[in-house]
């Protein structure tokens, strides 16, 4: 593989929350462009790092259970898994908080704010043509999250009323398709808000993926998932597309192989309750 530049800031804490969120990681992205060094890392496997002895992974917050803040530590389904892709190379993992937009349009793999992307994020072909993606890891589909005491059931029902929907993600993509045309959409940032939205009443529904809403909703009385849209989508980890080759292969067989010796069953259980009957794949 030919050696790929990478932009890395020296000075740039290692702990396994680098940044807090999405403002602050674009303030630090925009001068670490200015006046960052060049810096290119790889194992004796030939997997290319930003940081020597590090898995700098990209995620977006909140998105529990896959990857959310407890106790000033990024933690989730995400970051166990990457944990082992790490384990796997006796590499640490360190985990940049930043806006889902950057993820999924290549920009933080390319600027070298990180190695991979971990951030509940669906396999789509437009996505695929700026990223490479691993083997799926993880099954999902649309839901709809409304007030406890709404009469909303259905999109349908959504009609004059209002609709929030994260910023970049399937769920808009969805709303835009298929949501009355005289429902208006209202556009949030990250998951956090939305969830916010909806519980405060601030718009009349919301719709993200069912996992993270059914997380949301046994932790918040206020609120209830009242339906599903079977959208079949299926979540990947990212690498920079067509630069980190070697990466994705220890990434596949990471997750292949805890699929295969249960690892990957006691890890869905400890954040979903109960493992899959069957692997996802």
């Amino acid at each position: 593989m030919s050696d790929i530049t990478r932009l890395v800031c020296p000075a740039m804490t290692r702990s396994r929350l680098r940044l807090p969120g999405a403002a602050l990681a674009a303030t630090v992205l925009a001068t670490g462009l200015a006046g960052c060094a060049t810096e290119t890392t790889t194992t004796e496997s030939g997997v290319e790092l930003v940081t020597d002895g590090e898995l700098t992974v990209c995620t977006s917050l909140p998105y529990k259970p896959f990857e959310f803040n407890q106790d000033g530590e990024v933690v989730g389904f995400d970051i166990d898994l990457m944990d082992l892709v790490a384990q796997s190379e006796d590499l640490e993992v360190t985990v940049v908080a930043t806006g889902f937009e950057g993820i999924q349009s290549g920009q933080s793999l390319n600027t070298g704010e990180c190695d991979v992307a971990a951030a509940g994020m669906t396999i789509t072909d437009e996505r695929a043509r700026v990223i490479d993606f691993s083997d799926p890891y993880f099954e999902a589909t649309q839901a709809l999250l409304v007030p406890a005491d709404s009469d909303v059931t259905s999109l349908d029902d959504l009609s004059g009323q209002t609709l929030g929907v994260q910023q970049g993600t399937t769920g808009e993509l969805y709303a835009e398709d298929n949501a009355p045309d005289d429902v208006e959409l209202r556009v949030y940032e990250d998951l956090g808000l939305l969830t916010q939205a909806v519980n405060t009443g601030q718009v009349d529904a919301g719709i993200n993926d069912n996992g993270v809403l059914y997380d949301f909703a046994n932790s918040n009385d206020t609120v209830e998932v009242v339906a599903e849209f079977d959208t079949g989508e299926q979540y990947g980890f990212a690498v920079q597309k067509d630069g980190n080759p070697e990466l994705l292969e220890l990434i596949n067989t990471t997750i292949a192989d805890a699929q295969e010796d249960g690892t990957y069953d006691e890890i869905y259980a400890e954040w979903f309750g109960d493992a899959p009957t069957e692997p996802s794949s």
